[in-house]
């Protein structure tokens, strides 16, 4: 019997997507655990896997459309010798739990950077659409776009041909061929700009930020804190990690920050909450979320239990999380759900800085660069090194009284660091 397979709701906030990229083709056999196809959702691109068996016997949605409806049909999964059928039931709008007949789940391995995709284009068959196949990395392709490159005029160097980043990079100009330009993105030169179409990521970043500014009630607390004790701690306890092996460890000023934030979480709880209608929800654990860029965007690996790990814990799990998302790997639990979330551009050089709120969360603190400047000390004047921090608060959830305490027992801890290793 023929099997529709369904777009899946890959993240809660999902309502559509984008089928990036088919990794069976028709005619394949499919087995459960199979990976099928690369869909681009409102968090990241992730491989689904396949639930049921049997051959791929129709693609209906060919790759790079957008706006595909959660629970719309994508494919048909047919048994061997059995006719497909010529078409599927009308896609739903939708975008509710996933029905009882969807084929397709989360791959334990999967998302990849969010990238810029192609428009929504009709639906065609392989047959129709073989002789314009393009073998693409979804990176290579956005980077091809922006540098007006023809894909069907570079060499793929990737596995089994494909074009990968590195080869659109050392490519050199070459004007689109009639044909590829007839099915190329809007990317409209005038007066000298660029339109560069949104990618899925872009496009949730910006309602989810327009909603969180426009919905929760901001304000904004700021502290000057000096940092050199924390660093002279920073500097004791890299000297005695060993240079090469699992025990080894470089801590970072931001790794003992997000230490610092998780001890003063525990001690004023009421900033470690989330808002709903009808209560404030208190967190038990402190799991803070790490704003990390990468190339189309804004991602928040967690590091769970903060407050729990040691500094070497916190140091060793941040790199690898930070490392991951940018090569897109990271699962989504792994960056869905936080409790508080820091953002540091300290790295720029930034003076200070407000960020806005990750809903749900109450809170978030934005840290600007460590400078030396004159500070008062008694009644003499000394050089500090110190840095800005702002609390953005939910006014709802969190008073100033709190948010100030809140930041009065972070200054604590960083400019008395030991309480972070005792």
């Amino acid at each position: 019997m023929a099997i529709e397979v369904l777009m899946p709701a890959l993240s809660p906030t999902m309502t559509e997507g984008t089928l990036a990229r088919w990794l069976k083709k028709e005619g394949d056999t499919v087995s459960s655990g199979d990976v099928l196809a690369e869909i681009e959702t409102d968090k990241a691109t992730m491989e689904v896997e396949a639930v049921d068996e049997g051959i791929l016997g129709k693609i209906l949605i060919s790759e790079g459309t957008q706006g595909v409806p959660v629970n719309a049909p994508i494919a048909i999964l047919v048994e061997e010798g059995e006719a497909v059928p010529e078409t599927a039931a009308a896609p739903q709008k939708d975008a509710s739990t996933p029905s009882k007949t969807d084929a397709v789940a989360p791959a334990e391995t999967a998302p990849k950077a969010a990238t810029p995709s192609v428009q929504k284009s009709p639906v065609t068959s392989p047959a129709a659409s073989a002789a314009h196949k393009v073998f693409a990395s979804p990176l290579a392709k956005r980077i091809a776009k922006e540098k007006g490159l023809d894909l069907t005029q570079i060499k793929g160097t990737g596995p089994n041909g494909r074009i990968v980043r590195r080869d659109v990079e050392n490519a050199s100009a070459k004007p689109l061929s009639a044909s590829a330009a007839a099915t190329a993105p809007a990317i409209a030169a005038a007066g000298g700009s660029t339109s560069v179409p949104h990618s899925t990521m872009r496009k949730v970043i910006a309602r989810r930020l327009s909603e969180a500014k426009s919905t929760i009630p901001h304000f904004y607390v700021s502290v000057d804190i000096e940092l050199d004790a924390l660093m002279a701690l920073r500097a004791q306890l890299n000297a005695t990690s060993p240079e090469e092996g699992p025990d080894s460890f470089k801590l970072s000023v931001n790794d003992m920050l997000v230490k610092a934030a998780a001890v003063a979480l525990k001690r004023i709880p009421t900033v470690n909450a989330s808002f709903t209608e009808d209560a404030m929800i208190l967190h038990d654990d402190v799991d803070i979320s790490i704003a990390v860029s990468i190339p189309d965007g804004l991602i928040t690996p967690i590091v769970r239990q903060a407050d729990k790990k040691s500094l070497k814990q916190i140091s060793q799990e941040t790199k690898d999380l930070v490392k991951r998302a940018r090569a897109g790997k990271l699962k989504p639990e792994e960056f869905q759900g936080g409790t508080f979330s820091i953002s540091n551009m300290g790295m720029y050089g930034v003076k200070d800085f407000s960020a806005i709120i990750n809903p749900p969360q109450a809170a978030i603190l934005a840290i600007a660069a460590g400078r030396k400047q004159p500070v008062v000390k008694g009644s003499e004047l000394a050089i500090a090194t110190v840095m800005t921090v702002t609390l953005s608060v939910d006014h709802r959830v969190v008073d100033g009284s709190v948010a100030a305490e809140w930041l009065s027992a972070f200054r604590s801890v960083v400019e008395s660091p030991l309480t972070l290793v005792i």
